[in-house]
């Protein structure tokens, strides 16, 4: 019993062999004691230890189906790969009050969209917290605390949408659903490779796909169900029938004597929702849902349910488990390689050298990009192309492009991964970076040739040179570890890999921020620029205020670029198609940056073991 309890207490990375072999041992040793003690056997025999203990992470010798095992892993990567397509409902969450147009109580783009951030800043974070304690406790427990944790985060956020509470929302989707992705990212990715290390490949790319497949199962669903509980607001009428007044920046109408509170819907604000029989015109604030809330806490609940059942279903093999047709000679059976690239690093020397830092700068630079895209990807379809190609560029449209990109994601994580395996890591890092820069400094050039020209074709390539440098950002995840491994050696990658998803956290924060800010700034200028060419005379008559409370109007949300621009005289040029222009121009400088700083990666000196720190290790002044 006592060296039972010092193998719990054991920290796992100081010893070459498996955690799996470490739980057969404790449970063996618990087997042979002879202490029977009332209180070791309702221990043993509780439902909870019988479900989620350390022992019920072990399948039994005769369990050979080892292809079952990818159903949990798969599925539970699939839920918790969900928020990659968390931009269709920061589109919805901005006019959830307004329904047809954002009222002056509804969210900004920024901060419906930050909760995307503040789900992977929670992930990097919480992943390299519970790293150990997910070794000590096996997979199932680790899975089943994700579950609660992913579930019911996701059920606080669609509260936080219904009572319209963005702490609400922050608490629970950003805050408790990352720490659930941290808690249940790599327990399945351990446990199928343990079950395939024949072809851990395979192993690890049917993971992955789950991840990478969770928006394209989530986009349909949660517009099916936004569409179900949805209830169209209350029209009023065209906008002339009534007499307005801006008070505080909103707009009210006098209905009967009475102000009432409203927005105004013209053409180019229908134009990117989904609904049928709506019109131009006045629509009474607070009147209509978007379904948003109730449909996050469905996709909550089943989200919780899938995970949940991953976990009660979840194993690793047996230690005398040997895939069929696999031969294991114990001449041959050893823990390390033949021949090693370098001396395997500790986590804590890794991060004392620069490799580690500039290739943790280059994934930086990498996601900051991909993350961003993905932040806004339907509201940027719809604001950059719809007033250009009405008839193509619908909701329906916009939905379809978040679905394109998630296809990016998930076959660049697959794609690529193949592709490392034959030109090498580093070769492919270099494709990355070198082939980024081009990518999001052509989308500019390629959104002025549709204005241009009218034509659809420039869109088709705006959207295939999106889809690629997000399949890039998808490839960076997935042979991250392999190149970790290639520079820092195999026998720490886990932690080291621990410790890297923290320049993917900085990125969650620093991609969505940088894009939706550099936007913020152009929207401002544009519809300045917009005011100028106005007669003050239209100005008041449309708005209800004068001219001179312009900002007012704008910080309330009841002045757009599209309302303003049926005001400008005609000839006018809207700016709209070119307000993400600086933010990929920015992100063409961030590739930039990720070129420099993956060319200052360079291989770790072959030296004796002890020695590779002082050869290598970052220089101080």
């Amino acid at each position: 019993i006592k060296l039972n309890k010092v193998i719990r207490k054991v920290n796992y990375n100081k010893f070459n062999i498996y955690n799996n072999d470490l739980i057969v041992i404790s449970s063996n040793i618990r087997s042979l004691s002879t202490n029977n003690s009332d209180e070791t056997k309702v221990k043993n025999n509780s439902l909870f230890d019988r479900l989620f203990g350390i022992e019920s992470n072990i399948a039994t010798k005769e369990f050979k189906s080892r292809w079952l095992m990818a159903i949990p892993a798969f599925g539970t990567h699939m839920c918790i790969g969900s928020p990659w397509a968390w931009s269709i409902m920061a589109d919805v969450a901005t006019r959830e009050i307004g329904f047809v147009a954002p009222a002056a109580a509804d969210w900004s783009l920024m901060q419906a969209a930050f909760p995307l951030s503040m789900v992977f800043l929670l992930q990097g974070v919480s992943a390299s917290i519970v790293g150990k304690w997910q070794a000590r406790v096996g997979p199932r427990k680790a899975m089943a605390a994700a579950s609660i944790a992913f579930g019911g985060g996701l059920l606080i956020g669609s509260a936080g949408i219904y009572l319209h509470s963005l702490p609400l929302l922050y608490a629970g989707y950003g805050f408790l659903g990352g720490t659930g992705i941290g808690l249940a990212y790599t327990p399945p990715v351990q446990a199928l490779m343990q079950w395939f290390p024949d072809k851990k490949g395979i192993a690890s790319g049917l993971t992955i796909a789950g991840f990478g497949s969770g928006a394209l199962i989530f986009t349909p669903a949660v517009q099916y169900l936004m569409k179900k509980f949805a209830k169209l607001p209350t029209y009023l009428g065209p906008i002339d029938s009534y007499t307005t007044t801006a008070i505080d920046g909103k707009l009210f109408a006098n209905v009967s004597g009475q102000l009432i509170e409203v927005v105004s819907a013209g053409q180019s604000e229908l134009a990117k929702l989904s609904y049928t029989g709506l019109s131009e015109g006045l629509y009474v604030v607070g009147s209509g849902s978007t379904g948003a809330a109730e449909a996050l806490a469905i996709m909550g609940a089943s989200y919780f349910a899938i995970m949940l059942t991953s976990a009660l279903t979840i194993k690793r093999p047996h230690p005398s488990y040997v895939p069929e047709g696999m031969v294991v000679s114990s001449n041959t059976v050893d823990t390390k390689p033949a021949v090693a690239a370098v001396a395997d690093v500790s986590v804590d020397d890794a991060m004392k050298l620069n490799q580690f830092y500039f290739l943790g700068l280059s994934f930086f630079c990498l996601s900051t990009g991909g993350m961003g895209m993905f932040s806004v990807a339907k509201p940027m379809m719809n604001e950059v192309f719809s007033s250009v190609l009405p008839a193509i560029v619908t909701s329906a449209f916009a939905t379809n492009f978040l679905l394109m990109l998630s296809a990016g994601n998930l076959g660049g994580r697959l794609a690529w991964a193949s592709i490392s395996d034959i030109i090498g890591r580093r070769n492919t890092f270099y494709i990355f970076t070198l082939g980024s820069v081009p990518l999001y400094l052509a989308l500019p050039t390629i959104v002025e040739a549709v204005v241009t020209s009218g034509s659809a074709v420039p869109l088709y390539g705006f959207i295939g040179s999106t889809v690629v440098a997000i399949s890039m950002m998808g490839g960076v995840f997935a042979i991250l570890p392999a190149y970790e491994a290639d520079l820092f050696g195999t026998k720490n990658v886990g932690p080291i890999h621990g410790r890297m998803l923290l320049f993917s956290s900085a990125a969650s924060l620093a991609g969505p921020s940088l894009l939706l800010n550099l936007r913020a700034y152009s929207e401002y200028q544009a519809v300045h620029n917009l005011i100028s060419k106005i007669s003050p005379e239209k100005f008041q008559q449309t708005f209800g205020a004068p001219i001179e409370k312009a900002n007012e109007l704008l910080a309330a949300k009841s002045i757009s670029i599209g309302k303003l621009m049926v005001l400008a005289p005609q000839g006018t040029i809207d700016p709209t198609p070119h307000l993400y222009d600086t933010t990929m121009y920015a992100m063409g400088g961030l590739m930039a940056v990720a070129v420099i700083a993956h060319s200052l990666v360079k291989p770790i000196k072959q030296l004796p073991a002890g020695k590779v720190i002082e050869e290598n290790k970052v220089k101080k002044e």
